[in-house]
Formats: structure tokens, sequence, C-alpha cells
């Protein structure tokens, strides 16, 4: 009787471990047959919201250009040479939106090596309308980048405003898109890109826009050389009002700068934009206060660079701060930048005409490194927290970031410059700028 029981038992026990072999099978085979399914789910869906975003961001960047900075810098110039910047402008926006679908994209957001892109994108081959970038169309990234690609460049000629030769201008901006712009582009917002792999954070565009363009702008206003009658002459802006206008439309298109670089509808976008409109608020504040110890009376004018000053320190963090760190980076930068275009410009005595290297240079500048100060993790992400999260680390990768894009921004604008220089020329002539740009160079004036 025993050793039937046993026997029993045996064959229980085996016929057990048949079905959890054949369970165990059916397992694996069902995980394999999900598998596809799971990688399904997984893969990129297209949102109409995010798109939607992106679609109306890249329309408020394009507006930062064509007026914004047109009118903004239109108006700070005299009279005879207003027509010259929004003809630099207008034209600069179709030739660089060229050659962005050209090349530039390809040379910035496709696989190359750490500092330059590759050209399998070249007039965007390969993309179609259902190709993705995350959850928006490609073609609607494309064209957003390319509202920053063409906006960069035009900032740089308000540094040698009023002298530099429209030609000579158009090329030296195309150069600088290929050579400087987009290798800085993909180094910090690339795949593999060598400031991005080393950690640095910039969120909308510190480094490739404003530290970029600034630095450019100062080089070209040093080697153009001072404007004739400068310090003789009444340099003083022909219209306010137009910069006023052009300032205001910077600062609304600004969100869609900053907040559409979270590239989604969502919170990083709404934190991107009250941190936006928080530093740049604080901005205005500090600088016509800080104008008003010094020289006694606010000015308009004060008042709207005070904006740009803080827009431009607020773009690198404005996806990775606080609300109060925003408000605190804006009151700093305001009073800087003030000094950028004032005691600093004193000091050195180059003649920056529209202080693109005093509120875009120093403000960038000032901007990535409060970035390594008040970033914090639960705002930005994980690895991406600051000196107040306890990362004071963080700073030093911030200057590795500036001085890389001081350096090739100046180095290859420099050269790009020297180039031009030796062969079309600069500068015009004293007597195109006494006459004007705008008779001279378009045949054109600004009727009273």
């Amino acid at each position: 009787m025993m050793k039937i029981l046993n026997k029993g038992k045996e064959m229980a026990a085996a016929g057990a471990m048949l079905l959890l072999s054949a369970g165990t099978a059916l397992a694996q085979e069902a995980a394999a047959e999900a598998a596809p399914a799971a990688a399904e789910v997984a893969a990129p869906v297209l949102s109409s919201g995010d798109t939607a975003w992106m679609l109306v961001s890249s329309i408020l960047v394009l507006m930062m250009l064509l007026p914004g900075l047109a009118l903004f810098y239109g108006g700070l110039v005299r009279k005879k040479n207003v027509l010259a910047v929004l003809m630099q402008s207008v034209f600069a926006a179709g030739l660089l939106s060229l050659l962005w679908v050209i090349v530039g994209y390809s040379i910035t957001f496709t696989e190359g090596n750490p500092f330059f892109g590759g050209f399998s994108k070249v007039m965007l081959a390969g993309i179609m309308p259902d190709t993705l970038t995350g959850t928006i169309p490609e073609y609607v990234f494309v064209m957003f980048q390319m509202t920053f690609a063409i906006l960069t460049p035009v900032i740089i000629l308000g540094g040698p405003a009023d002298r530099m030769k429209f030609s000579s201008a158009m090329v030296f901006l195309s150069g600088f898109l290929l050579l400087v712009y987009a290798p800085v582009a993909h180094m910090v917002w690339g795949p593999g890109g060598y400031l991005a792999t080393d950690g640095v954070l910039d969120f909308a565009g510190g480094t490739v826009v404003h530290i970029n363009s600034g630095m450019a702008g100062l080089v070209a206003a040093i080697l153009i050389g001072r404007r004739s009658g400068l310090g003789n002459e009444n340099m003083a802006p022909h219209n306010l009002v137009l910069t006023m206008i052009g300032g205001a439309l910077l600062w609304i298109g600004w969100f869609g700068f900053n907040a559409g670089s979270a590239l989604t509808a969502g919170g990083g976008a709404g934190l991107a934009m009250i941190n936006t409109q928080i530093a740049t608020s604080a901005a205005v504040v500090s600088w016509s206060i800080a104008e008003w110890v010094i020289r006694g009376k606010p000015s308009l004018l004060g008042a709207v660079s005070g904006a740009v000053a803080g827009l431009v320190v607020i773009t690198p963090a404005c996806g990775f701060v606080t609300v109060s760190g925003a408000l605190v980076m804006g009151l700093i930068g305001g009073v800087f930048c003030y000094w950028g275009v004032s005691g600093f410009k004193k000091m050195f005595g180059y003649d920056d005409a529209l202080d693109v290297w005093g509120i875009h240079g120093l403000g960038g500048i000032l901007g990535a490194i409060l970035t390594g100060v008040f970033a914090v993790s639960a705002i930005g992400g994980t690895g991406k927290s600051g000196l107040i999260d306890g990362n004071a680390g963080q700073i030093l990768v911030q200057l590795e970031g500036v001085l890389f894009t001081l350096v090739w921004s100046g180095v290859v604008s420099f050269i790009l410059l020297k180039l031009i220089d030796m062969t079309m020329g600069l500068r015009v002539s004293k007597e195109v700028e006494t006459e004007g740009l705008d008779l001279a160079l378009h045949g054109e004036t600004v009727h009273s």
C-alpha cells in the first residue's frame, strides 16, 4: 500500500513539474508576443496639443525678428540709417532661412561628432509629414529651430550698426550661421554634443543665442572701428517709440522662445513662461531704479533695455529654476546689464553701437552662471541642479560652456570678418556714412 502511495506522490510531483514548465513556456511565449506591442505603445505618438503650441511658438519667435528686433534696432539708430537696419533684418530672414533648410538643420541636429553634426538631412532629406520629433512633426521642429537660427545672427548687427556694408554683413551672417551658430547649437542641443555631454545647462539659448551673438557683435564692432563723429555728433536714437514697440514685441515673442523650448504644451512650458515674465519684470524695475539713482531720472530706453536684459538672463535657466530664483536672477540682471552698457563700455572704450555685448553678451554670461546657482532638480529633473540644490560643481560646468562659446564665437567670427575685410571690405566709405546708409545703399529715405 505504501509503495502505491509513494508512486502516486511521485507521479503527482512529476505532473506538477510538467504543468509548471508548460506554464513558464506559455508565459515566455506570451511575453515574446507582447514585446512588439509594448514597443509600439512606447513609440512616439503625435500630440495635437503639443503641435499646436509649437506652431504658435514658432510664429512668436519669428515675430521677435520681424518686426520685433527690426523695430527695436531701427528706432535706436539715426534717422538716415533706419531703413538699412530694416532691410538687413528682412533680407537676412530670407537668406538665413534658405541656408537653414539647405544644410544648417542637418549640421545642427543630426549625428556627427561632438562638435559638428552630419549631412544626412541636407535639404531636409528623409523627413516626411508623419516623421516625428518627440510628439510633434519634425517639420514643426525644423521651423521652430529655424526661427532661433535666423534671429541670432541679426542680433550681431547692433554692434557695427551705422557703418557696415550691406553685402559684407549678409556674407558674414551666412558664415556665422554655418560655422558658429550651428556648431554651438549642436554642441548644446544636438545628439552627442560636446557641451551637452559635459552637463552644460542651457534651456533656451543663453550660450547658443546670446553669448554667441554678443561675442560676435563685440568682435565686429571692434574690427570695423568707431562710428565717424562719435563723441562730437548727436548719436541719440531717432525714434524711441519704434524701439518701445520693438521691445514689447520681443517681450511677447520671447514666450515662444523660452516656453516653446519645452517642446510640449505642459507644465514645463508653464514654468518657463512664468519665470520669463517674472525675471523680465524684475529687470525692468532694477535697471530703472539703478538709472534713477545714478543719473537722476529713469528713462523709457532704460526700461525697455532692462526688459531685454531680463529676458536674456533668464533664457538658459527658465526651465530649471523656481519662480523665486527667476525673480532674483532678473533683479541682478537688470543692474548688471545697466553697468555693462555704461561702466564696462566706458572702461574699454569700444563702440558697440546698440549694446549687443552689454546686454546679450554680458547678460548671457550672467544667466549661464546663475543657472549653475539656482537650478533645482525637483524642477528641471535628475542631474539638473545647481549650488542651492547641493551641486556647487555645476557652476564650473556652466563656466566651461561660457568660455568655450566665447572662444569659438570670437575666433571664428574674427577669421570670417578678416577674410571679408580683405576681399570685400567691411566698412562703408566716410561719404556714405555721412550721407546715410538708407539713401547710399538702398536708394530710399524715411519721409518726415
